[in-house]
């Protein structure tokens, strides 16, 4: 009785394996499944529009112009940091060379960044 059981679960078993296979090579001939997988592009790296980089160093260049006598120096810091970024962000979409990121905090990085502001003009974005 068991030797018949055995038999009846591996004829099972292989008749199974038997469906299978010939699925996967149905498939296969038809084309409906690929063997290596599809190979992508790269997606290219997601930038703000230009207009709204603009937008953000126009309203950055107003506060900083605006920032009182008496404000912590920590929030002015804060304002130039966040107005440096957004300087790079727009000399990198308009491909303007830089070193703001590079030049230490000082007289040096305000220079950079009066040349880099100069050149985003020349390429045709006003920063101010």
């Amino acid at each position: 009785m068991v030797g018949a059981l055995l038999q009846i679960a591996l004829l099972t078993a292989g008749l199974v394996a038997a469906f299978a296979l010939l699925g996967l090579l149905t498939a296969l001939f038809c084309g409906t499944v690929r063997l290596r997988p599809v190979r992508r592009r790269p997606t290219d790296p997601v930038h703000r529009p230009l207009e709204l980089v603009a937008a953000d160093l126009r309203r950055l260049a107003r506060q900083l112009a605006l920032v009182p006598a008496g404000v912590p120096v920590a929030r002015r810091r804060g304002l130039q940091a966040a107005y440096d970024d957004v300087l790079v962000e727009a000399a990198a979409l308009l491909e303007v060379p830089h070193a703001l990121t590079l030049t230490p905090l000082g007289h040096a990085r305000d220079v950079e960044r009066l040349r880099l502001q100069a050149a985003l003009r020349a390429a045709g974005l006003d920063p101010r």
